[in-house]
């Protein structure tokens, strides 16, 4: 479980390792002396009986030769020996001795120190529970490199030791994770590791080799403690969040595009004077890390961190390339767990949320049932009305936006949402609360908005392959219902999806919209604020303060691949789109499916013929066609009309 600069470190260890090997001699080595440790005093249950007795002598030396920084391998295997004879004597009373024990820089040296030092650790915590504490914290600090400065003579070497990836340098084999799991048995039973692991969390200003480091060690945690992995999963994701509302997207755009900005500049300055070094750069085929790197610190942090935790998922989940189902599931349900604790209830959230979008993207079981788990969230009356809005704008954007998601399971979710907003008017609409009112029906306009978000982006798949049958199910949902009801959503939802939503039922003839748009737009009260700078008009433009979860992942790591599954328009068509979008800020990245059709159908600037329009509209739906002024043919809509002559209806309509 490891990201490609994991396995390339670990290959330069193993390469340093193997010519260290391989530069020396056998003969000389079996032929020379065995190494001598030089040391002062007694033995050490001795010197521990002196210090008990007020004789504090040879302990005072002890401490001065574990305290020595150039002390040798032979020093530490034979200290540690003894050691771990005499467990039975380290007491709470000799927490300074312990102290300087687990300050020992064993991590960076042999094979045998390392062996010996854990089976040290191990016996210690199994004899004196009082030293479990801090003998995790002395392992959890090796998550992170060290804060010491390096002379540059031995930088070489700390680069091919690679000492921050405790886990994967010092316990190369597998069966060194013994040494550790009788203190590990006992942290799963006090629950003592997990506080340390909370508490030794490096801060988000920490550079991104500290963070990353971390991270990787806490993932790899989980994989030899399989019952922590629900924590240390709500933990990262924590951590995470943390970045990613202090990156708002927008930010990450404008730092991109300077970043892109600046980069023309220097590249055009320097054409003229480095054009042959240009050739040959364009000649390498090594890509530079730099192309990948993000323009704002913090969006690096949030993309390295992220790229680790799509690694964890995607390694959990398959085995030998092959997705194993059940450990799939099991990892599922974790992540759902962390999603309602962390993600649901948290506010315009912008690539944290993905980790859920990548497992489901495994098989459509997963993206199902995840879409099932919101409809929940969004149906049940016990849950708080911001969590059922959020859920709604999930559930949209989900469905607009997952490739992987099937017609006939956006139909399916179409079915639900709409026969539950028809209920909801059947209960309200003629009640005491049948009027526009966020507060109250908070929960139906974010419903209504995930409809009309899902048929901007799904119209043309509904209606692909039989367009007869695709206008007769488009009708049955009956939008003109929940257009027209006393409800008003088309008042509190977005005006860029309220805009592209008319748009397309105006050509399909399903419901005309702008009628009521243009009330709406007459009764709306800007509100004008003083200060110091002078008068300022605000609108509110997004009552429902809503969002859209699954808008396009901006990191550079990642992208490719969540693209892979990602449902977008193409750039030829965002141009002709950007008059209906609007200014909202959550929208500037959304682009309409259709093409090149938003310029034919802007709304009516005469209000009048609006007006007209509309009631023409409402006659053609009457149920008894007696009563309709229009002829038989525009009662009965005809698809191939709607299809091959929509631009002549509208215009003979206005």
């Amino acid at each position: 479980i490891a990201s490609p600069l994991i396995h390339s470190r670990m290959e330069g260890y193993t390469l340093g390792l193997g010519l260290f090997r391989c530069g020396l001699d056998l003969k000389k080595f079996l032929s020379s002396p065995p190494r001598k440790a030089v040391r002062f005093g007694g033995t050490l249950p001795d010197i521990l009986l002196k210090y008990g007795q007020g004789d504090t002598t040879d302990y005072e030396l002890l401490k001065h030769q574990l305290s020595d920084p150039d002390i040798k391998d032979a020093q530490i295997i034979n200290w540690l020996h003894e050691f771990r004879a005499s467990v039975t004597y380290l007491t709470k009373d000799f927490d300074q001795l312990v102290s300087l024990l687990l300050k020992l820089p064993w991590l960076r040296r042999s094979r045998e120190v390392v062996e010996e030092y854990l089976g040290f650790l191990g016996n210690l915590v199994s004899a004196q529970t009082v030293h479990l504490r801090p003998c995790l914290r002395m392992i959890v600090s090796q998550f992170v490199p060290p804060n010491k400065l390096i002379p540059v003579n031995k930088i070489f070497q700390v680069l091919l030791s690679s000492e921050c990836w405790s886990f994967s340098i010092c316990c190369r084999d597998n069966n060194l994770y013994l040494s550790f799991f009788p203190f590990f048995f006992l942290c799963r039973t006090l629950q003592f590791l997990m506080p340390i692991l909370v508490e030794s969390f490096p801060f988000i200003n920490k550079s991104e080799r500290t963070l990353e480091c971390y991270v990787h060690n806490l993932l790899r945690v989980t994989v030899y403690l399989p019952t922590l992995r629900l924590q240390i999963l709500e933990l990262i994701v924590e951590k995470l969040l943390k970045l990613d509302v202090s990156t708002p997207q927008q930010d990450i755009e404008d730092a991109e595009e300077a970043a892109n900005n600046s980069d023309s500049v220097e590249k055009s300055a320097e054409e003229g004077l480095f054009a042959m070094v240009d050739e040959e750069r364009k000649g390498n085929k090594v890509v530079s890390s730099s192309s990948e790197r993000m323009a704002h610190p913090l969006a690096e942090r949030l993309d390295i961190l992220m790229t680790i935790l799509f690694s964890y998922i995607k390694d959990v989940c398959h085995v030998d390339g092959k997705l194993d189902i059940n450990k799939t599931k099991d990892l599922y349900r974790d992540l759902v767990s962390v999603f309602d604790k962390l993600i649901l209830p948290t506010h315009a959230s912008c690539h944290v949320q993905y980790f859920m979008f990548y497992i489901c993207s495994f098989k459509l079981g997963f993206a199902e049932a995840f879409l099932d788990h919101l409809w929940k969230k969004l149906r049940d009356p016990n849950n708080p009305s911001v969590i059922r809005q959020t859920a709604g704008s999930y559930i949209g954007s989900f469905l607009a936006r997952a490739k992987f998601i099937p017609v006939v399971t956006v139909k399916a979710c179409l079915d639900l949402l709409v026969n539950w907003m028809h209920k909801y008017i059947d209960n309200q609409d003629t009640g005491a609360n049948a009027y526009c009112d966020v507060a109250l029906h908070g929960p139906f306009y974010s419903t209504c908005q995930a409809a009309f978000y899902t048929l901007i982006f799904r119209h043309k798949q509904l209606l692909d392959g039989n367009l007869r049958k695709g206008l007769s199910y488009l009708q049955s949902l009956n939008f003109e219902r929940i257009v027209m009801c006393q409800l008003n959503p088309l008042k509190i939802c977005i005006p860029s999806v309220v805009n592209l939503f008319a748009a397309i039922t105006r050509k399909y003839q399903l419901v005309f919209c702008y009628t009521i748009i243009e009330r709406n737009n007459r009764q709306f009260i800007p509100v004008v604020r003083s200060g110091t700078g002078g008068d300022l008009v605000q609108t509110c433009t997004n009552p429902l303060d809503s969002f859209f979860p699954f808008d396009p992942y901006v990191l550079k790591r990642y992208s490719l691949k969540i693209h892979n599954s990602f449902l977008s328009c193409k750039k030829t068509q965002t141009k002709s789109c950007k008059k209906l979008l609007g200014s909202h800020r959550s929208l500037s990245s959304l682009t309409c499916p259709l093409a090149g059709e938003s310029e034919k159908l802007k709304s009516p600037k005469n209000c009048s013929a609006t007006i007209k329009t509309s009631a023409c509209y409402q006659h053609s739906s009457h149920p008894n066609p007696k009563h309709s002024t229009l002829p038989a043919t525009r009662r009965k809509i005809n698809p191939i009309l709607v299809e091959t002559r929509t631009d002549a209806l509208i215009t003979l309509m206005l």
